[in-house]
């Protein structure tokens, strides 16, 4: 092996960590903390609930996420959007389409919800540790919640540099994350070497079935071992399939290692509050405070991944038309994935200091955690048996058929947290879904609304009207397709006479592929007629201006249509403040301002 591939190797495997395994790196802060705060650290039930937490990982992270979706794909991108892509081609159109479209706008609604909780408890759990500082003992509660405010508003003021710049240095440090947790585990193992046997499957099975109901509500609060599990799959366009998998097996074994540590020190600190905290003070004073240092940076870099990973959901939500057009900023030249969507930023930046608030702490915040992950696993487990149905890899159908029915078992213990602040994933969740509801239909029923012209129709008379003459130059019109005219380009050029010596119908038509940009020019569809199309894959960023001159089309003029929607629905009334308040078409695409044209048409809906 050449050095450079050596490189490439590690270099992929430390990138991977800090990008990808922030979330799922992070939950032994707060998972045993938790656990044990509701179940007695009896012998018998440490024994149980770390088996469990291990077999957690091994079934809902490594075959669900590792094994199973990863092995799906679209040119190299994954994620809820993707598995609808390729469940779309295998399904005729009818009841099954509407249930797997509306399952992955649940899915999609679900990751944005855990975007707002995942960044309020893993710097309100890393910020809690500071208590276990004999001087800093007494901190009240609000401080420490304006510490982890503080925090938060430093995280989301910087993500408009992109998160390339920052990521260089992400990896390393979760590198001393991730060996600090098999070391600190390691150590503690030795009070009680014992607990290794908990790996073995039947002390969770014993435990499950002696404790009956109270430990079936015990999967509820087992499940935060895994959140951030579903990143393997929905991050794997960013770094590649490989390098991502290299570095979970790696995160498993420090995990794995970690957890056992914590239940060794448990059984021996069975009043211990604060478990991983607790256990790492124990080891070693003088090294706790760098630990709570790395420890707050590890979850300001797991909150990171989660917001990059929801400007990637909200990207693919915008080109893929399931959401509206907001503005987008490119971070990066090289990395196409690093974007910046302003608006998702500051309102995820009030919806975390907001749950902060009204949790007030990390445990009380655990209660509203688990729904949206069981969820969206259960979802990705539902597309998965459907989608390995229709292959030639039958033999996956159990396997995933298995792994749901694990998913759908924690999702029903979740429900038993609804009372408690569950109801904020549903909250949470409910906004983008309904957005996404909103708009999709509103976008059909304007278009049903506009009602467009063939192109045969509009040709007579436009052939008619250029001939009486036109303006001198080349004018672009946005259209949908290029054969069907919509009302404005009527009103424009036949009402009004507006013909110039060059007419362009230009239409952008995003594919199913992630990648891939090819454009085309159609000239003489009429007497100075031309139509250009643009095909974009759904995570391509391109500049119209450019593809333009490189097709020899100079403008003088832009044309596009603005619709002034008159309704008494009261959801089209959403969907017209929404149209209102998001960037058109052409400030999406920012084309030159000076040579743009609105052209206004009432349409009734």
């Amino acid at each position: 092996m050449k050095h450079g591939e050596t490189d490439s190797y590690w270099g992929g495997i430390v990138k991977s960590m800090g990008l990808v395994f922030g979330d799922i790196g992070t939950s032994p802060i707060y998972t045993l903390t938790v656990i044990i705060a509701l179940t007695k650290p009896t012998e018998e039930n440490v024994y149980g609930i770390i088996s469990l937490i291990v077999w957690t990982l091994m079934i809902l992270v490594n075959i669900e996420y590792a094994l199973l979706a990863m092995s799906l794909s679209r040119k190299g991108e994954g994620g809820t959007i993707v598995l609808r892509e390729i469940l779309v081609r295998m399904i005729k159109p009818g009841r099954q389409m509407v249930f797997v479209t509306f399952l992955s706008y649940l899915g999609v609604a679900l990751l944005l919800g855990d975007g707002v909780i995942t960044p309020a408890i893993s710097i309100l759990s890393a910020v809690e540790g500071a208590l276990l500082i004999p001087s800093l003992s007494g901190v009240s509660q609000s401080t420490l919640i304006l510490a982890a405010a503080i925090i938060a508003v430093f995280l989301f003021i910087f993500q408009f540099k992109g998160t390339d710049k920052v990521a260089k240095a992400f990896g390393p440090i979760m590198v001393i994350w991730f060996s600090a947790l098999s070391i600190s585990g390691f150590i503690a193992l030795w009070s009680h070497p014992g607990i290794i046997s908990a790996i073995s499957p039947h002390h969770a099975i014993s435990f499950l079935a002696k404790n009956g109901m109270a430990g079936f509500f015990v999967l509820s609060e087992v499940i935060l071992c895994a959140t951030g599990g579903e990143a393997l799959y929905a991050d794997m366009g960013h770094l590649g399939r490989k390098p991502v998998k290299r570095a979970w097996y790696i995160v498993f074994v420090a995990l794995v290692i970690n957890y056992l540590g914590q239940g060794a020190f448990i059984l021996s600190h069975p009043d211990a509050k604060n478990i991983l905290f607790g256990m790492v003070q124990s080891q070693s004073s003088l090294l706790y405070i760098p630990f709570l240092i790395l420890t707050v940076m590890a979850t300001v870099i797991a909150s990171q991944a989660l917001i990059s990973g929801v400007f990637s959901i909200v990207y693919q939500g915008i080109t893929t038309r399931i959401l509206p057009l907001l503005k987008v900023d490119y971070t990066s030249h090289q990395l196409k994935s690093q974007i910046y969507i302003g608006a998702v930023n500051w309102i995820l930046l009030g919806l975390v200091i907001m749950i902060m608030l009204i949790f007030q702490k990390s445990e009380n915040l655990a209660a509203a955690y688990g729904l949206a992950v069981t969820g969206t696993m259960t979802i990705t487990g539902i597309m998965m048996v459907m989608i390995f149905a229709r292959t030639q890899k039958k033999w996956k159908v159990p396997v995933a058929l298995f792994v749901t029915l694990v998913d759908f078992a924690f999702l029903i213990s979740n429900l038993h947290k609804l009372p408690h602040g569950g109801y904020w994933s549903l909250i949470l969740a409910s906004i983008p879904l309904g957005a996404i509801l909103i708009w999709t239909k509103g976008q059909r029923a304007l278009y049903k609304a506009l009602r467009p012209l063939d192109m045969e129709t509009y040709l007579m008379s436009y052939e008619q009207i250029y001939q009486k003459g036109h303006i001198s130059g080349t004018a672009l019109f946005f259209v949908k397709e290029w054969n069907t005219i919509p009302p404005y380009l009527v009103h424009c050029t036949i009402r009004s006479n507006i013909i110039y010596t060059r007419n362009v119908l230009i239409s952008i038509i995003r594919t199913d592929e992630p990648y891939g940009l090819e454009s085309g020019l159609t000239t003489g569809l009429g007497t100075g007629l031309d139509a250009f199309v643009i095909k974009a894959g759904y995570m391509v960023m391109f500049d119209i201006e450019q593809l333009l001159k490189d097709n020899g089309i100079v403008e003088k003029v832009i044309f596009y249509g603005i619709e002034d929607i008159d309704t008494a629905n009261p959801a089209w009334k959403i969907f017209s403040t929404i149209k209102k308040l998001t960037p058109n078409f052409v400030q999406f695409n920012k084309l030159p301002a000076a040579k743009l044209q609105g052209v206004v048409t009432r349409v009734e809906m």
